[in-house]
C-alpha cells in the first residue's frame, strides 16, 4: 500500500542526502519521480545536500495546490511514481493534507522530509500537520552532534553569533555559512535552554561539565 512517510530530525542529520539517496535508488529500477522542495539552500527549484549533491525541484511555492498540480502533470501524460518532497515543514497544514490525498487517491508514495521544530523549539505547522496525518514517521540514524558531544535535539538561531529566540518563524540560513549573519546550529536540550552556543562555550571556555546555574 502507498504511504505518506516523514522523516524528521534536527538540521545537519542528513535528511536531505537520504531523499538524494531515495531518488537515485528508484529512479535506478525506472520509476519516475516528482521532486519538491522548498526555500532550499541552493536556491528555488533545488534539492541540495550539505555533501554537495544537488538536483532540480519544483518549487512548492506558498499556495500552490500540490494534489492540482501532480494530476495537471499526470493528465498531461508525464508518468509519476512517487513523490519526494524536501523542507516539508516550510509547507502550510493545507498542503500536507494534499500530499496525504496524492497518496489515497492517486495510490503514490510520498516522502517527506523535514525538521520537526523550529529555533523556538515550536512545531512547524507542516511538521505537526505531518505528525497527525504520516503513515509512518522515521527518525532519521545519522545523529547531529552538540558541541558537547550530545546527541544533538534542538536547532538553534544566531544573528550576529549571538542566540535568539525570538522572530519570524521561518528565515533561510544555513549551519556553517561562509559568512552569514543569521545562522543556525544544532545544541542539545540542555545547551539550548541555556543558550550555550558553540561560540559562547569557547568565549567563557566553559567544558560540557561547566555549565551556567539557571537563573529560576
Amino acid at each position: 500500500m502507498p504511504e505518506l512517510v516523514f522523516f524528521s530530525g534536527t538540521m545537519d542529520c542528513g535528511k536531505s542526502t537520504l531523499a538524494l539517496q531515495i531518488e537515485h535508488n528508484r529512479s535506478a529500477r525506472g520509476l519516475v519521480g516528482m521532486i519538491f522542495t522548498r526555500d532550499d539552500r541552493a536556491g528555488e527549484g533545488k534539492l541540495s545536500s550539505r555533501l554537495g549533491l544537488v538536483t532540480d525541484a519544483v518549487e512548492a511555492m506558498s499556495g500552490m495546490d500540490l494534489y492540482a498540480y501532480v494530476v495537471g502533470r499526470m493528465s498531461q501524460g508525464d508518468r509519476v511514481d512517487y513523490l519526494i518532497v524536501d523542507e516539508a515543514q516550510f509547507l502550510a497544514s493545507e498542503q500536507i493534507d494534499q500530499m496525504a490525498r496524492i497518496v489515497d487517491d492517486l495510490d503514490l508514495d510520498v516522502f517527506a522530509f523535514g525538521i520537526t521544530t523550529d529555533f523556538r523549539t515550536k512545531l512547524f505547522p507542516g511538521s505537526q500537520r505531518l505528525i497527525e496525518l504520516a503513515d509512518r514517521i522515521e527518525a532519521l540514524q545519522v545523529e547531529a552532534l552538540c558541541w558537547c558531544g550530545a546527541r544533538a535535539t534542538h536547532n538553534a538561531r544566531t544573528l550576529g553569533g549571538e542566540m535568539v529566540v525570538e522572530g519570524e518563524q521561518v528565515v533561510v540560513g544555513d549551519v556553517n555559512p561562509p559568512a552569514a549573519e543569521v545562522a543556525y546550529e544544532v545544541l542539545c536540550r540542555r545547551h539550548h535552554r541555556r543558550r550555550v552556543t558553540s561560540a559562547a562555550a569557547r568565549a567563557s571556555a566553559l567544558s560540557p561539565d561547566v555549565l551556567p546555574v539557571d537563573s529560576a
